[in-house]
C-alpha cells in the first residue's frame, strides 16, 4: 500500500483548487458534473497532476468496450471492505475526468478507475496501477477508436512488461492476445456472447476454431488459456475450486460476469470472494443504468447499450413479449458519428415486442428495423412514445447521449 506522507506540491495544489472551482462553476451553470472541464484546467496548470495524485494510491484500472462502468462500481464496493476508495463512478473515463475524480479525495487507499479503451496505455503509464482488469473488446465508435485489433495491439504494447497484476477475460481472444504481453496475468472465464470481432486470430490472422466455449487458432497454436477464476451459472469458482454464490440486484448474465472479474480483482488485495460478493449486492443501479423510474404514470426501465455487443446483452435481459420497448439512438461526438454499427445488431430478437423509436437518428434506426421485419412506430420524442405504448413496464434502450437525454427528461 502506498502511504499518504508525500504532500502535493504548491503547483499541484493550485491545479487541484482551480479544477474544482471550474467544475463547481460548470455545475452551477447547469452544464453537467464539471469533472471533464475541471480536469482539463487542472492538467493545463500541472501536466503531471494525474501521476502525482495516483502516487499515494493502490490504483486499479478497468477497461473494456462494455461493462467497465459497472465493473468499476462493483470493484469499488468490494474494496471498501479493505479501506477507503476513490473512483470515477460517473464514468468520466479519459485523463481529464480521471484527474478530477482522484483530486476529489485525499484520504483514499484505493483508486478504482474506469479507463476508455483508447487511453488505457497512457493512463497506466501515468498511474502505475497495482491491478488492471480487461473485460472485452468489440467494435465501437469506429470513427474515433479505430478497429478492434488495433486497440488490442495498443493494449498489448502499452502493457508489455507492466508490473501490474492483469485480471483478464480468457474467453475473449483479443483480450487474451493483449494481456499476454504482461508477465503476471490472472485469467477469468467470464464468457463472450458477442463473437463477431473474434473469428480471426489476432496473432497470425488465421481462422479461429470455436468448439463449445473453447477457442484456438489451428494455424499458429494461439489458444484460450486455462482460467483460475470462472463464472459458472450463479456462482464464481475461485482458484481453489470453491463456488461462491452471486446475489446481485443488477440484471443479466453480463453483470454476473462483471462480478466474477470483480471478485478476482478484490482477491488480489486480500478481500475474500464471500466478502466481495456480499458487498456487490448493495449496487442497485450504475449512473442511472437499470433504474426503474415513473414517467407519465408508467414504469420505465432505463438500459444503456452503445454498440452491437451491448445491444445483444441488453436484449437478453429485457422482459419477454409483449413488453413494450422504446429504442433511442443519437450520433453525437460522444457516441461516434458513424451509425453503420446499427446493421451489426440482430434486431430480430425484438420480434413480438411493440417497438417505439425516438432519438436524433431515429430514421436510421427505422430503416434498420424495417429490413429486420420488425413492427415499430417512429415518434418525435419520449413523451409521445410513452403515451403510445401499450400496458406493461416499458423497456427503454438507448445509446450514450440518448441515454443522458432520457435521464434528464424523466428527472433521473
Amino acid at each position: 500500500m502506498a502511504g499518504n506522507s508525500d504532500p502535493l506540491s504548491p503547483r499541484a495544489k493550485l491545479a487541484v483548487t482551480a479544477g474544482k472551482a471550474v467544475a463547481a462553476a460548470s455545475r452551477a451553470a447547469g452544464r453537467g458534473s464539471g469533472s471533464v472541464i475541471g480536469g482539463r484546467v487542472a492538467l493545463k496548470l500541472d501536466p503531471d497532476l494525474l501521476a502525482r495524485l495516483a502516487q499515494n494510491l493502490d490504483v486499479i484500472l478497468v477497461s473494456a468496450t462494455n461493462g467497465k462502468t459497472t465493473t468499476t462500481r462493483l470493484i469499488a464496493e468490494a474494496l471498501r471492505a479493505a479501506g477507503p476508495v476513490v473512483s470515477n463512478a460517473l464514468g468520466a473515463n479519459m485523463p481529464a475526468g480521471i484527474t478530477s475524480a482522484l483530486a476529489g479525495s485525499s484520504d483514499a487507499r484505493y483508486g478504482v478507475i474506469e479507463v476508455d479503451e483508447k487511453y488505457l496505455a497512457g493512463v497506466a503509464r501515468d498511474t502505475a496501477p497495482k491491478c488492471i482488469a480487461l473485460l472485452n473488446l468489440s467494435r465501437d465508435q469506429l470513427d474515433r477508436a479505430a478497429e478492434t485489433r488495433m486497440l488490442a495491439e495498443n493494449w498489448r504494447e502499452g502493457l508489455a512488461g507492466s508490473k501490474a497484476v492483469v485480471v483478464a477475460n480468457c474467453d475473449d481472444p483479443l483480450v487474451v492476445w493483449a494481456a499476454s504481453s504482461s508477465p503476471n496475468v490472472i485469467w477469468v472465464a467470464a464468457g463472450q456472447m458477442w463473437k463477431d470481432d473474434a473469428w480471426s486470430c489476432p496473432s497470425c490472422g488465421g481462422v479461429m476454431q470455436r468448439p463449445g466455449d473453447d477457442w484456438y487458432c489451428g494455424e499458429c497454436g494461439f489458444r484460450r488459456p486455462t482460467p483460475s477464476w470462472a463464472l459458472s451459472g450463479d456462482h464464481v469458482l475461485d482458484p481453489h475450486g470453491s463456488a461462491w454464490p452471486i446475489h446481485l440486484q443488477l440484471p443479466g448474465r453480463a453483470n454476473k460476469a462483471n462480478a466474477a472479474s470483480s471478485a478476482a480483482v478484490a482477491a488480489v488485495f486480500g478481500v475474500p470472494p464471500q466478502v466481495a460478493l456480499e458487498r456487490m449486492y448493495q449496487v442497485q443501479a450504475v449512473a442511472g443504468r437499470y433504474d426503474v423510474v415513473q414517467f407519465q404514470g408508467r414504469d420505465l426501465r432505463l438500459l444503456l447499450a452503445k454498440n452491437p455487443a451491448g445491444w445483444l446483452e441488453t436484449f437478453s435481459l429485457i422482459d419477454p413479449p409483449p413488453a413494450p420497448v422504446i429504442l433511442s439512438v443519437n450520433a453525437r461526438s460522444a457516441d461516434g458519428t458513424d451509425t453503420s454499427w446499427l446493421w451489426d445488431v440482430d434486431y430480430t430478437r425484438l420480434t413480438g415486442h411493440p417497438i417505439c423509436v425516438v432519438g436524433d437518428r431515429r430514421l436510421d434506426l427505422a430503416v434498420r428495423l424495417e429490413v429486420a421485419d420488425q413492427h415499430f412506430q417512429v415518434y418525435e420524442n419520449l413523451d409521445q412514445a410513452v403515451a403510445a405504448c401499450p400496458p406493461g413496464r416499458i423497456e427503454v434502450i438507448a445509446n450514450y447521449t440518448a441515454f443522458q437525454d432520457l435521464r434528464r427528461r424523466v428527472g433521473n
